[in-house]
């Protein structure tokens, strides 16, 4: 079934939207600021975040930055803030959808339910004994358990994968994952592969070193 989180300060809200969410056969938790929404959603898996903005402790723009570091969970921004530069704000974190308040319920249900059909309606999973990648949710398990990982390692893992068997240079992973632009050096693939080997766990060995050109995905 379908889980939702539910972030807002103010608890009539949290009430409609879960209503509403149990009508539509969803499951729905409730967080009053984000870091309540960290903790959940370090803690559990969600189909899909509704974020406000302005809550006390930790801002919805803080939170979705911090979530964006180890999950890719559509968030749903819902805010009374409808200036065009809080939208372009919020897309620029990578939110899915941006709704101002006040919100008509029917079209908020609407727009959850198109972000539910983009990420979960075509299933698109690379499985490796128990190491799945799903691509349309972004997400990744390892033995049955949810790997967090950064955007970064998330692209990096994807594109080694889809090229498994291949070795890839170092430059065609830097320029692929991090763009042509990109003004930094080696060591920020090193640091990443570093960590995403950590959390593969038993699946570690899969990325393989190639001396002298870079990085190669191996399976049996």
């Amino acid at each position: 079934m379908t889980r939702l989180l539910i972030v807002d300060d103010e608890e009539k809200i949290r009430k409609l939207i879960h209503k509403y969410a149990l009508y539509e056969h969803m499951e729905a938790d409730e967080a009053s600021n984000g870091l309540e929404a960290i903790e959940a959603i370090q803690s559990k898996e969600y189909d899909c975040v509704i974020m406000d903005i302005m809550m006390p402790f930790c801002d919805g723009y803080t939170a979705t930055k911090k979530i964006r570091e180890f999950s890719n969970v559509p968030i749903l921004i819902l805010s009374a803030k409808g200036e065009e530069y809080d939208r372009i704000k919020g897309f620029e974190m990578d939110v899915d959808d941006y709704v101002v308040k006040p919100f008509s319920m029917q079209e908020l249900m609407m727009r959850i339910k198109a972000i539910l059909k983009r990420t979960q309606n075509i299933t698109d999973l690379f499985i490796y004994k128990g190491l799945i990648i799903n691509y349309s949710a972004h997400t990744v398990e390892v033995d049955h358990t949810r790997a967090h990982l950064s955007p970064k390692e998330y692209d990096l893992l994807c594109y080694l994968v889809k090229n498994k068997n291949i070795a890839l240079t170092r430059e065609q992973c830097i320029s692929t994952v991090w763009g042509y632009d990109f003004f930094g050096d080696d060591r920020t693939l090193d640091t990443h592969v570093k960590t995403l080997r950590k959390n593969l766990g038993a699946y570690a060995d899969c990325i393989v070193t190639v001396r002298g050109v870079g990085y190669r995905f191996e399976t049996e």
